[in-house]
């Protein structure tokens, strides 16, 4: 007996076939003069502001007020400093409808979307609608600079 091509088989030999293809073309097999790409962690990143200890750069701990914060909507993160010299940051994403948060005040983190209210301290919920905490994110201090971890 003898087995007949399947429409799942040609489907299936198709796809790993575009597979095999986009894994090719975006490898890094160097540049246009046919070298090898010497680029090292310290020189990647559009802004520069990368450093072989840390993650990017956001801010110098100045730029952070003290029972307040700054959102970094590209990072999608704020950082907040509830104490002196205590920094967090959270997710910039509202856990009730994924807005970004739109300004820190008065000790809360706050969505413009639908008033949830987030406590800098912690993400946890100040008031709703939101019932969930801003999820925790990464970050270092390195002498003047707040870093993404």
């Amino acid at each position: 007996m003898t087995p007949s091509t399947t429409r799942r088989t040609v489907l299936l030999a198709t796809g790993a076939t575009g597979a095999a293809a986009l894994v090719a073309a975006c490898g890094s097999g160097g540049d246009d003069n046919g070298s090898a790409s010497t680029a090292t962690p310290t020189d990647q990143g559009a802004t520069g502001t990368e450093t072989a200890r840390g993650g990017k750069e956001l801010a110098s701990i100045d730029e952070i007020p003290v029972g307040g914060g700054k959102i970094f909507k590209d990072d999608e993160v704020v950082v907040t400093q509830p104490e002196q010299g205590e920094f967090k940051a959270f997710s910039a994403i509202c856990t009730h409808q994924r807005c970004t948060v739109g300004s820190v005040s008065d000790g809360t983190i706050n969505c413009p979307c639908h008033g949830s209210r987030f406590r800098v301290a912690d993400g946890s919920v100040a008031n709703g609608p939101a019932t969930r905490p801003l999820p925790a994110e990464q970050i270092t201090v390195e002498g003047n600079s707040v870093r993404l971890a």
